[in-house]
């Protein structure tokens, strides 16, 4: 039995449809009911206590159990720092990541009672190397990386396993949802560097190979901590993270989103 997080559009549509289809009984979870085949909608706010708690309680009832979750659920806030207020940093990590906490301390009994789950949690590769004007997106999915580091160590003799996905940009709703925070002492630069994000999702894969990747790791036993997928060389850029002097990579990185 698998629980989807935001199953209305993008990564999590993908993955609800896929897992579906391959014979899995899937519950899609977004704020309004989904239409999706083969896939049970539930209507689930991953920024409410209450809402979450419901939902999986509901899915237990029926079920008896939950076997993996797939914490997709995720917004976008663009804007320079120096620009973005608390309000907003609150918004951003209210649902990437205590929307994803919420989620994983509901499901967590059942799984430790059956003593087995997958936690596949979606992060991001801007989670791994920032992204400028993108500092609270990559903010909140830098946390995510350490959290899910955490719950892993935590929940393994429990049989769970804690799995991250990390996107590169992929075409999805994303691009056209994103919030952005306007600035007038960053204006050219902010404009250029949304340009070039914007291409680049647009211009990327679909999301059914992250759907795929998903069903490839809940097959496993024994899953690594970390996958990445989506375009070759941003990709490259975690690893040359690793390997090179940051000034090299930040010169790379201004350069790129044409600072």
């Amino acid at each position: 039995m698998v629980l989807v997080t935001g199953a209305s559009s993008g990564i999590g549509r993908c993955c609800a449809e896929l897992l579906a289809a391959r014979g899995y009984k899937v519950y899609g979870a977004s704020r309004r009911e989904v239409d999706l085949a083969g896939v049970e909608s539930l209507v689930m706010d991953v920024t409410s206590d209450e809402s979450v708690s419901r939902a999986t309680a509901a899915i237990i009832e029926r079920e008896g159990r939950i076997d993996v979750v797939v914490n997709n659920a995720g917004i976008s806030i663009a804007g320079a720092v120096e620009d973005c207020c608390a309000a907003d940093a609150r918004e951003q990590f209210e649902v990437n990541l205590f929307g994803t906490l919420r989620v994983c301390r509901a499901v967590l009994p059942a799984m430790r009672r059956q003593g087995s789950g997958y936690i596949i949690n979606v992060g991001s590769i801007g989670g791994l190397v920032a992204i400028p004007y993108q500092g609270l997106y990559s903010a909140s999915k830098f946390a995510l990386e350490g959290l899910s580091e955490s719950l892993r160590l935590e929940v393994r003799d429990f049989g769970v396993r804690v799995v991250l996905i990390e996107p590169g940009d992929h075409r999805t709703a994303l691009t056209s949802n994103r919030r952005f925070v306007e600035s007038k002492v960053y204006g050219e630069r902010f404009d250029c560097a949304i340009a070039r994000m914007a291409l680049d999702e647009q211009g990327g894969p679909s999301p059914e190979g992250v759907a795929r990747l998903v069903h490839r790791v809940i097959q496993k036993p024994n899953p690594r901590l970390r996958y990445t997928v989506g375009p070759v060389m941003q990709r490259a850029a975690v690893w040359l993270k690793r390997l090179l002097p940051y000034a090299l990579v930040e010169k790379a990185m201004r350069e790129y989103y044409g600072r």
